[in-house]
């Protein structure tokens, strides 16, 4: 009896151990998965600001002025993945439906720490614009609309390694009032159709795959 006793025990005791171990490995699985995911940054238009549609400045100097000003945003919310920049290749369009281009320009690769926010602010100088009838169209208590694109590549630093590039590319509208500046007081959210959140399938996958082969173990 204490030998049946004793083997149903061991048994017991095994079985407790493989779930532990299933369990563990299980948590484990997931909150590998979970620190593989990456979110993109967020890049938005804190300032957006054209000289020549300012009516309230008519010397010489603003009506020969065919530039404009950008404060460029780019935040990396993520508290423990850094971010890898290629280069940000800025767009800027005149109208909505982006078949006037107007200006470029590149903010060169730099790396991005935990939590970080990053400011490029700059003037470029602009081609095409048909300012005449922007600032008419101002003059009347009206908006111009501006387009700004973004593209890069991004890649994700956890611990010592980085992920593979993948590409970002966003953008939104900026309406513009007759004193050269963007109508909305806040920051404007650069935005894409992708989702926001990039996953690292070859890990994950891996992940998976050793906690089912645990499983049938």
């Amino acid at each position: 009896m204490s030998d049946y006793s004793s083997s149903g025990e061991r048994r017991g005791g095994c079985c407790r151990c493989c779930c532990s171990f299933i369990f563990t490995s299980g948590l484990t699985a997931l909150f590998m998965w979970l620190s593989l995911r990456g979110s993109n940054p967020t890049c938005s238009i804190e300032d957006f600001y054209v000289p020549y549609l300012n009516t309230t400045d008519n010397s010489t100097t603003t009506r020969n002025n065919h530039t404009l000003y950008f404060d460029l945003e780019l935040n990396n919310g993520m508290k423990d993945k850094g971010v890898g920049y290629d280069d940000v290749n800025l767009t800027f369009f005149y109208g909505q439906n982006n078949s006037l281009q107007i200006a470029n320009y590149t903010v060169k690769r730099f790396y991005q720490g935990h939590g970080k926010k990053a400011h490029r602010k700059e003037v470029v100088q602009t081609y095409g614009v048909p300012w005449e009838a922007a600032y008419k169209a101002v003059s009347n208590l009206s908006t111009v609309t501006f387009q700004v694109d973004l593209a890069t590549r991004v890649r994700y630093k956890i611990l010592f390694w980085y992920t593979k590039r993948h590409g970002l590319k966003v953008g939104a509208h900026v309406d513009v009032n007759n004193s050269g500046k963007k109508v909305n007081k806040k920051g404007i959210k650069l935005k894409s159709n992708a989702p926001g959140y990039v996953h690292y399938p070859a890990l994950v996958g891996l992940s998976v795959a050793l906690y089912f082969l645990v499983l049938l173990l």
